[in-house]
């Protein structure tokens, strides 16, 4: 019993010490990647907040070293003429940065999260969940998606952009939280629980993920309501074929998901690279970590 209690204990350890770093493209101080923070915390992970310090939706992978700001961060979250980067003052693991996601993920990488955490680098990138869907040709020119994107193909730490088809920007402190993004924030962060159990490498080399949640509304108003399904970014018409799953070795796309509607989530196997979809043994690799929280389409 004793040696079972140990095992339980060094467990939650290993997870509480897992460093995460978190951006997105619609600005450090909206709600939704707040929520995220906060659940992401409630689960006991080190987590470094480093985001554009206003909306940057559609910056693709556009990086460009900040620039004093002359106007308060979105939100008034910060004061106006106070430099290219700043933090919470309340909360020194909240950063802005005044460029790009790109930019912002670059700065909480090379130089937040190693300032918190002693020198050490993150072990995970999320990014989002951003204030609309990103599916296929929105995919190149998403920031949430650059930023992942970076984080994975540059800086080599496995990444996964969030995205939720609910929407309606809001500042970090509305109250009450509009149960879109707190379910979002529980869904982001069942996926983040569920990679991180699986064991490192958290993602095979250049992969990234793109999750994209439907609308909370009508039949889906709570996390357990909502599918995982397993997509491809773009249609597969003349690429090689994908893992098979479902009795098929050609996944469903992103799209075809969405447009089907219902409580589907769908989560693509990208490729960092070009932001197209992997199509090698890499998607088994994927497949094997979330098997068992997938379902099929039909």
């Amino acid at each position: 019993m004793r040696s079972s209690i140990t095992l339980t204990l060094l467990n939650a350890l290993a997870v509480q010490a897992v460093r995460i770093i978190q951006s997105n493209d619609d600005g450090w101080a909206e709600l939704y990647i707040r929520s995220f923070n906060d659940a992401l915390n409630a689960e006991g992970y080190e987590v470094v907040l480093s985001g554009p310090a206003e909306n940057e939706s559609g910056s693709s992978s556009s990086d460009e070293e900040p620039k004093p700001r002359t106007e308060p961060c979105e939100y008034n979250s910060c004061p106006a003429n106070s430099g290219p980067v700043g933090f919470n003052s309340t909360r020194p693991d909240l950063h802005w940065v005044n460029s790009f996601p790109v930019t912002s993920i670059r700065y909480g990488i090379d130089t937040f999260g190693p300032q918190r955490w002693n020198g050490e680098a993150p072990e995970l990138a999320v990014t989002g969940p951003n204030v609309g869907s990103n599916l296929w040709l929105q995919v190149p020119f998403s920031g949430t998606v650059g930023a992942a994107c970076y984080a994975a193909h540059d800086a080599g730490i496995p990444a996964i952009a969030f995205s939720g088809a609910s929407t309606g920007n809001s500042a970090w402190n509305t109250t009450p939280v509009p149960a879109r993004s707190a379910v979002y924030a529980e869904l982001a962060t069942t996926l983040v629980n569920k990679i991180i159990d699986s064991g490192k490498p958290y993602l095979p080399e250049g992969v990234f993920l793109n999750v994209n949640f439907p609308k909370v509304e009508g039949k889906c108003t709570k996390a357990a309501d909502f599918k995982w399904i397993l997509t491809r970014i773009n249609p597969g018409l003349f690429s090689p074929p994908d893992v098979k799953w479902c009795g098929s070795t050609r996944l469903p796309t992103e799209t075809d998901v969405f447009l089907s509607g219902g409580c589907r989530i769908s989560v693509s196997i990208g490729d960092a690279s070009d932001k197209t979809t992997i199509n090698d043994d890499r998607q088994d690799t994927v497949l094997a970590k979330l098997k068992d929280l997938l379902v099929c389409q039909n």
